[in-house]
């Protein structure tokens, strides 16, 4: 089994907080696609990184799905998706393998 976590920024590139409806479009595609999923957005995780020698934050929340078979393939294409619908240049899709217990 993986575990498939998006991580959304709250705002975009110029600090304007980013309209509810793409988050519920995505979650409603998470709904659709694997009926079922978890978010963690009641308070935002924090993200610090280095850009060009200045360090850059972000806002996040954090969508997760389980799936099996995992299709590499789809999940590309779905985060090209995302980075237009968010207007990012990279939205972070990270996964991982879990054991269910």
């Amino acid at each position: 089994m993986h575990l498939v976590q998006i991580f959304l920024p709250l705002y975009d590139n110029v600090g304007n907080r980013l309209p509810p409806y793409l988050f519920t479009t995505t979650r409603d595609e998470m709904m659709e696609r694997f009926g079922g999923m978890t978010s963690y957005n009641r308070v935002p995780a924090s993200g610090l990184w280095q850009d060009d020698g200045k360090t850059v934050h972000d806002d996040l929340v954090i969508y997760e799905v389980m799936t099996e078979p995992l299709d590499m393939a789809w999940w590309r294409h779905y985060r090209d998706q995302l980075e237009h619908r968010f207007s990012q240049d990279t939205i972070l899709i990270r996964v991982q393998w879990i054991d269910l217990v």
